[in-house]
């Protein structure tokens, strides 16, 4: 309750409205208020207010740097990087 004029006004006021379910939805929403011991609009109240609450943010991920090789050289003297086919063997070779 808050006062405006030396008026009180009241903030649970509730309304009458009509909603559209489907109908195996309107079914499980029934047979859960039954089994929790509570009225249909109870549950959906529940529902819409859980809805419209703010989401809480994820925290934000902490990148992991990525490992840096401390090995030195270069290329075998046998590797052509511009010759894939030699490329395509050599990876054959390795797999046999």
């Amino acid at each position: 309750m808050y006062v405006k004029s030396n008026i009180f006004f009241r903030m649970d006021t509730t309304e009458r409205t009509t909603i559209r379910l489907p109908s195996e939805l309107l079914r499980q929403a029934r047979a859960r208020a039954v089994r929790e011991g509570r009225t249909l609009t109870s549950l959906i109240e529940e529902g819409v207010r859980s809805m419209l609450l703010p989401q809480p943010r994820s925290p934000a991920k902490v990148r992991e740097a990525l490992p840096i090789s401390t090995h030195r050289g270069g290329l075998q003297p046998s590797i052509d990087l511009s010759d894939m086919s030699s490329l395509y063997e050599l990876e054959d070779l390795e797999r046999s």
